[in-house]
């Protein structure tokens, strides 16, 4: 496909997929950034890669945060708690790569970001990479 038949689909889709979707999406992209990370640990490819993975990850969750704490927000006030909860547990994570870098430690926030998504989509994903 030529740039711009791609780009006319991206702006269809984008004009037809629903909220919930586009954060499922995101969380996704997320979440292979940080696979991508993992995968090319070892041969370099966590150096400028990471940083720039933790900080859209940060961003992503900052975004739900405020976007739950938002007296307007539809979710069930139980629903918001736990997925504000879940959102202080990725903050202290990324601080924690930050500091002390290990591929390992992307774990948990690769599985809350997949299996969130999933969630939004309505179907449940394997554990792919544990705790």
């Amino acid at each position: 496909m030529h740039s711009a038949q791609v780009g006319a689909y991206k702006k269809v889709q984008m004009q037809t997929i629903s909220g919930r979707e586009i954060e499922a999406n995101v969380l996704t992209k997320a979440a292979m950034a940080l696979k991508d990370c993992q995968e090319t640990w070892e041969n370099g490819g966590s150096n400028g890669k990471l940083d720039e993975a933790l900080r859209f990850n940060q961003l992503i969750w900052s975004i739900f945060q405020t976007e739950l704490t938002k007296e307007e927000n539809p979710l069930p006030r139980e629903v918001r708690r736990n997925i504000l909860m879940l959102s202080a547990f990725i903050d202290r994570r990324i601080f924690e790569v930050m500091a002390y870098p290990s591929p390992e430690k992307l774990n948990a926030i690769i599985n809350i970001n997949l299996n969130l998504a999933a969630g939004l989509r309505g179907s449940p994903v394997e554990n792919q990479s544990g705790y």
